[in-house]
């Protein structure tokens, strides 16, 4: 396991770059599933905004100002915290930043480092509008298409995403947040993926609703880019061991030529230092399980690539807005609630029965994606009869 990329690039290629013990595998890999997702999205959106199914908002903007006070404090802010911290990571002793989360939400930094790039960023925003400066600034009316939004959508799901699944993970596991509630709180581990789905698809409802985007086609164009991004981000699962690993694995290979990995896994030094202790191992990250176990993100992998196919297949087929989204619902239930049954997870009780909080909601998605599927075909056929 490689907990961050220090330990990726010191296994995979025989270097030790120290800055690299900020990058956890996990975020890594979050990180291009929002970028593949958005890269999606926008080819969709695109896709329809040439066949007329979405249409652009004009907006009056006033150009030709020179860079205002507030900009050129913000823009300072965000250099100084960027060089008093990322690029701190570069240039401080290596005792300092030897544990990079600790030193994240820590005091320490460089103050040079976050001065110089604060005001770097400062000059260069006074530079970009000293240059567009117009003599007398004017307004002018412009045209922003759905897929112009993209990076703002992003941004959104990945906040809002990032706090849901945060959220919802410390729900599931109310009595081990209450043990070490900041420590669990600023861990990389632990975020349940249904809690950010949920919370970043009202924030970006909200938004699609205040600039006027279609509701139907803009979630028909976002059903691939979430199954792929859902795909891509188990890989950090898997790479990271950040425990969505499998129950207990104890039963032969079904094929000899198979991996031992893909089918039981003990996770070595996997990022939740779980499990006994690595003979000659010293330091962080020492630990792998005492038994092997189902490496259920490696299959989530797999499964996710293989929806985000079909869906992708299938979206130029589905003339009814709204239809592609509602079979996402319902083959993301369905793959969740099987791999549910060979995943570790803390279970409810609700009236005498014990699911997973993951079960619950993929058994709601997938019964919404299927009244979805219904009445939004039915008011088509409606539709399309009296017409």
């Amino acid at each position: 396991m490689y907990p961050n990329l220090y330990f990726a690039f010191k296994d995979l290629f025989g270097v030790e770059w120290t800055f690299l013990r900020f990058v956890n595998s996990f975020g890594f890999f979050v990180a291009i599933s929002f970028i593949l997702a958005a890269v999606t999205l926008t080819a969709e959106l695109k896709r329809k905004s040439r066949e007329g199914l979405l249409q652009p908002k004009e907006m009056q903007v006033m150009v030709g100002q020179p860079a205002t006070a507030v900009e050129l404090i913000l823009n300072f802010l965000l250099g100084f915290l960027l060089g008093y911290k990322i690029l701190a990571l570069f240039i401080m002793d290596d005792s300092a930043t030897e544990d990079p989360q600790q030193f994240i939400f820590s005091g320490i930094g460089s103050w040079p480092a976050g001065i110089g790039l604060g005001l770097l960023f400062a000059g260069l925003k006074w530079y970009e509008k000293n240059k567009q400066k117009l003599p007398k600034p004017e307004k002018r009316t412009i045209r922003i298409w759905p897929q112009d939004r993209v990076g703002e959508m992003t941004i959104l799901a990945l906040v809002f995403g990032l706090i849901g699944a945060k959220v919802f993970d410390i729900f599931e596991n109310w009595s081990d947040f209450l043990k070490h509630p900041s420590s669990y709180l600023f861990s990389p581990s632990g975020l349940t993926f249904y809690g950010g789905l949920i919370c970043a698809a009202i924030a970006i409802w909200i938004y699609a609703r205040k600039h006027n985007i279609g509701f139907w086609h803009l979630n028909d164009a976002a059903a691939p880019a979430l199954m792929l991004a859902y795909g891509v981000g188990r890989i950090g699962c898997q790479v990271a061991g950040d425990g969505d690993w499998g129950v207990d694995n104890l039963n032969p290979k079904p094929f000899s030529w198979l991996p031992d990995w893909m089918w039981a896994y003990t996770y070595p030094h996997n990022v939740n230092e779980t499990g006994n202790p690595i003979p000659g191992c010293i330091g962080k990250y020492c630990n792998e399980l005492p038994h092997p176990v189902y490496p259920t993100p490696f299959y989530e992998v797999i499964m996710g690539l293989l929806l985000f196919a079909l869906l992708w297949s299938v979206r130029k087929k589905l003339k009814v807005p709204g239809t592609l989204f509602a079979l996402y619902l319902m083959v993301n239930g369905i793959e969740r609630f099987l791999i549910e049954k060979i995943r570790v997870n803390t279970r409810l009780n609700l009236f005498g029965f014990q699911p997973t909080q993951a079960e619950v909601i993929s058994t709601l998605l997938f019964l919404t994606g299927l009244v979805l599927w219904i009445v939004l075909r039915r008011r088509a056929k409606a539709a399309k009869s009296t017409s």
